[in-house]
């Protein structure tokens, strides 16, 4: 079924009215509230959401943007009816929740038809983590995928998976200079400004996964530039090459969220690895053994790293911790599902752009 094909009159309505209703069946219930399929207006009750701000008129009588939910224990307090205006819910919700959800198209549907969404949140308990595999292997899912693709792009003395010829010399070899130290950083603040940026928009839902993962690296590198600033050195301004990163990036972001998704993991989880090896290297040599800001964490990395594998497997299965529905884009439902086979290997393809952007950035600390 397409979730995003146009309200087409009473026989599309009734369509979608027994597909909500099948999907009101497989939800965790609310309580206080009742079936979707209670006859009446006058048999539902006014429900509300966990919403801080001021209620509208309780006059608003139900439509089909009306949402009844049966039992459950879920908390339910400082409300909006569910029959407000999608408008005021969405405001309310922005900037108040972990998970703010906007329903938005993918390819455009609807050309300038305005869109009319629902957002509903409610919080359960979590599905425990498959911890182990069968024969005792955590079961990783597509992250590994990710990672496999990648230690392939690696030289073999960069890793043993690798199949790349090498077409620099090893890091033992560099002879980097401060000048061009800055500009490596400038140049990767702008990348992480810019992804940083990209999750708290969350353009579409799966980004608001990865706000706040304590991976975020653009406040570390604002202090590594500030103390090289006290140092007397002149801080250069981004150039082509991360402005080009930075644009590609955000671009990808806006229409591609499995090619966007292979970028994130990339530089975050290329940063704690062959990153901090790079950070040692060159500040051997130019820095007397300074270790930066940007190639420090807060907490254990390791569990970090784990944290944001959890949440890229949740992502890419279609399963969150949340569990978010984003109700009538144009009167119609969309739930969060798992990406196809085809859209995990188009994320998979990604891979080799991901690192000729990444590459052409760490190649600044010899310039």
């Amino acid at each position: 079924m397409n979730l995003w094909s146009h309200y087409a009159g009473p026989a599309r309505e009734s369509e979608q009215v027994k597909e909500r209703e099948r999907v009101w069946g497989t939800l965790p219930r609310i309580k206080g509230s009742h079936s979707p399929d209670s006859s009446s207006p006058a048999s539902r009750p006014n429900h509300h959401l966990s919403l801080a701000s001021p209620s509208l008129p309780s006059s608003a009588s139900p439509s089909r943007n009306h949402i009844s939910m049966a039992s459950s224990t879920l908390p339910i307090s400082q409300s909006l009816p569910f029959s407000a205006h999608p408008r005021a819910i969405i405001s309310a919700f922005l900037g108040k929740h972990p998970h703010r959800i906007l329903c938005r198209p993918r390819g455009g549907a609807g050309g300038g038809m305005p869109l009319r969404t629902m957002v509903v949140s409610a919080t359960t308990t979590e599905t425990p983590k498959k911890r182990q595999a069968a024969g005792g292997t955590r079961d990783r899912g597509f992250v590994e995928e990710m990672r496999a693709v990648a230690m392939k792009l690696h030289t073999r003395d960069q890793a043993k998976e690798g199949e790349k010829t090498p077409e620099s010399p090893p890091v033992s070899k560099w002879e980097p200079s401060v000048e061009g130290y800055l500009r490596f950083l400038v140049d990767s603040k702008l990348v992480y400004d810019t992804l940083e940026t990209i999750v708290q928009k969350a353009a579409y839902p799966s980004y608001a996964e990865f706000r706040n993962t304590g991976l975020e690296r653009s406040e570390k590198l604002t202090k590594d530039l500030e103390w090289f600033r006290d140092q007397g050195h002149t801080i250069p301004e981004p150039s082509s090459v991360g402005a080009s990163y930075a644009k590609y990036v955000e671009e990808l972001s806006e229409k591609d969220p499995q090619a966007f998704i292979c970028h994130f993991y990339n530089v975050y989880f290329a940063h704690t690895a062959g990153g901090r090896m790079i950070g040692r290297k060159v500040a051997e040599k130019i820095l007397g053994n300074k270790e930066l800001e940007f190639y420090k964490w807060d907490g254990d990395l390791s569990q970090l790293l784990q944290n944001v594998r959890d949440k890229l497997n949740r992502v890419a299965s279609g399963s969150l911790q949340s569990m978010v529905l984003f109700l009538s884009c144009l009167f119609d439902n969309l739930l969060l599902q798992s990406w196809s086979r085809e859209e995990k290997d188009h994320c998979l393809e990604e891979t080799e752009k991901s690192f000729k952007y990444s590459g052409s950035i760490l190649r600044l600390i010899l310039s």
